[in-house]
């Protein structure tokens, strides 16, 4: 079974309308649809530049201006997803959760007008300290036709037990939406995403924001590229890296992901690390302490 996925280097840029802006997310849309994709990944917060439509003077207002219309943002998303017959997942919107707390969320648009979300575990300091976002616990896996997939977003896919659990409620495509401001954390994320595909022995899809946008303080530097990540083994790449964007230029990366292949190496390979991550030698449960 294979599955072909888009995954967007997404520029911020200015815009003088809200239709601009829905202008420019159709041409992508249409994009990834006449190259095939099956599915359009779009990065972590790429649709904060229309933070710029309420001419925002401060980090807080930026927040407010996007988490106002938010919903408008979703629909729109949502109708090209239908429109287009395609799976987008729409990078992420910050949405004030009922208790108050705005939370990181990645909503994902089915082709038949399904609509469901999942939100960012583990909080960067940014987000936590200067911008007040907190981390929610909304985790789910997709399951399509061609396959099931599960969403890490930025940040969460340096952490080994998030796309464990994914794994383990069957997923073998995990897509991590993000937006990196320096080369350092494109390469955390980045190793975190290669780190994950050779644990699980799956394949693991990033996508980024790129550019500056020095009217922003939210996303004013954006360093990436998009990435397509799997185990070195059997049936892959030997060193992981099944496609790889050119750097901090916009468009979009669009790769073949058999995923056939990944059942495959999770039975064949040459180790068989998906299995025994699980086993009693990896967790162990004491360390001796030998002190010399």
């Amino acid at each position: 079974m294979h599955v072909t996925v888009a995954a967007c280097q997404y520029p911020i840029e200015r815009f003088a309308s809200f239709a601009a802006w829905q202008a420019k997310v159709e041409r992508y849309v249409a994009q990834a649809k006449a190259q095939g994709a099956d599915l359009l990944l779009f990065p972590e917060y790429a649709f904060m530049e229309l933070a710029t439509l309420a001419s925002p003077t401060s980090l807080a207002d930026e927040l407010v201006a996007v988490v106002g219309i938010a919903d408008a943002i979703i629909a729109h998303v949502r109708a090209l997803a239908q429109a287009h017959q395609l799976i987008i997942v729409a990078g992420t919107v910050p949405q004030r959760g009922a208790e108050g707390m705005v939370r990181n969320r990645a909503y994902v648009c089915g082709a038949r007008g399904e609509l469901d979300f999942i939100e960012k575990q583990q909080m960067t300091r940014f987000e936590r300290e200067q911008w007040d976002v907190g981390g929610g616990d909304a985790q789910a896996v997709f399951a399509c036709a061609w396959g099931t997939f599960g969403i890490a977003i930025c940040y969460d896919i340096e952490f080994p037990l998030i796309a464990r659990r994914l794994r383990q409620a069957g997923a073998s495509l995990i897509l991590v939406p993000s937006c990196t401001d320096a080369l350092a954390g494109y390469h955390r994320v980045r190793i975190g995403c290669q780190a994950r595909a050779l644990e699980n022995q799956g394949v693991v899809v990033q996508a980024t924001t790129v550019g500056a946008a020095p009217w922003l303080q939210s996303v004013d530097e954006n360093v990436g590229a998009a990435g397509f990540f799997g185990p070195p083994d059997v049936g892959f790449a030997s060193d992981g890296v099944l496609a790889l964007g050119a750097m901090n230029e916009p468009g979009l990366l669009v790769h073949r992901v058999d995923l056939a292949a990944v059942a495959h190496v999770r039975e064949n390979g040459n180790v068989l690390v998906d299995r025994d991550f699980d086993a009693p030698g990896h967790l162990a449960g004491q360390v001796r302490r030998v002190a010399w």
